[in-house]
């Protein structure tokens, strides 16, 4: 069985899924570019494989087509908007994911930015480097409103460490409010509301939604400017999900006090947004803790074993998923 690995880094940290592959007796390749392939790079280097290890590359209908032989993708993570799903589907290729694996690292990497830009740990840290110091008096988690946009598996996992904080108020949305996410929440009793007054109510809003047609560019220019002069913006969910043309324009204007970016609409991300010191900008790393990237790897491996020996997936990617997908076409 010939399986491909896509996603870099792969067993930088952890050498657990080379010894499931190893094994199973596969024929492994891994990305010999050293970096995310584009879809004319992807069509190129799929040809012959039998299963991909994938990361957050684009895995279209072309670059299907252009391995017949494709049975699997096992996509290392959460994230779904890279992967044609209904074209998979077609051309009866599986195609599984990582649920959990991401969750409480992504979920700590959320907090430390929301705690760095509401401390202006990243302004003082620069000045510091070119010879100045600069103390910031910025504000406690434990003391502002904080608003949670998208209540899956991350996103309640965030409302769990927030609560530790204390905050006075707590504000949630998501598409589908599910009355269960408050059991347990602690004081205050967290409140679901609309987008609009969460944007225009939080001091500190943290966003967790996958990328479909109904949340690209779901926090806009007119969200951006219903939230306080000086709120903190935090997105370790999907790039699309905020307009970056909008979110510079208001920063242009001096709108926000900060802003704390994981994903970009387009990786490696070089854009505008790099000008403006009270932004943090990381190159999508939330998940990439090395318990993390070790259980992702070894599960998506995992998938792989489990293909070669005529075994069902362990977590094969939901029918909602693809509902959602469907109704995005």
């Amino acid at each position: 069985m010939k399986v491909l690995v896509t996603s870099i880094p792969f067993a930088a940290k952890s050498g657990q899924a080379l010894e499931i592959l190893d094994d199973a007796g596969v024929d492994l390749v891994v990305n010999p570019l050293g970096r995310k392939p584009d879809e004319r790079e992807l069509v190129e280097m799929v040809r012959g494989f039998d299963a991909v290890l994938a990361g957050t590359e684009r895995w279209s209908d072309e670059v299907m087509e252009s391995a017949p032989g494709l049975r699997l993708i096992a996509r290392m993570g959460t994230g779904l908007d890279g992967v044609d799903l209904m074209a998979a589907r077609r051309r009866g290729i599986a195609v599984t994911w990582t649920p959990g694996a991401p969750v409480e690292a992504v979920a700590e990497m959320t907090v430390a930015l929301a705690l760095s830009a509401l401390r202006g740990v990243h302004e003082s840290n620069l000045a510091m480097h070119a010879g100045r110091w600069h103390r910031v008096s910025g504000r406690r988690l434990g003391d502002v409103t904080v608003g949670v946009v998208g209540l899956g598996p991350i996103g309640r996992r965030v409302l769990d460490l927030i609560g530790a904080f204390r905050p006075p108020r707590v504000l949630l949305h998501d598409l589908r409010p599910d009355e269960s996410v408050l059991i347990g929440s602690g004081s205050p009793t967290p409140e679901w509301t609309g987008l609009e007054e969460l944007l225009t109510e939080s001091d500190l809003v943290t966003v967790h939604v996958p990328l479909s047609s109904s949340t690209r560019g779901l926090i806009n220019e007119v969200g951006l400017r219903r939230m306080p002069s000086d709120a903190v913006l935090v997105n370790t969910s999907r790039g699309g999900v905020v307009d970056e043309a909008a979110l510079h324009r208001v920063l242009v204007e001096g709108h926000l006090g900060a802003v704390a970016l994981d994903v970009f609409e387009s990786e490696p991300y070089s854009g505008p947004l790099t000008g403006f010191e009270r932004c943090i900008l990381t190159s999508h790393m939330s998940s990439s803790s090395v318990d993390c990237r070790g259980r992702m790897e070894a599960e998506a491996a995992d998938e792989v074993v489990r293909l070669s020996t005529g075994r069902g997936p362990i977590h094969p990617v939901p029918e909602a998923e693809y509902l959602m997908q469907a109704g995005d076409q």
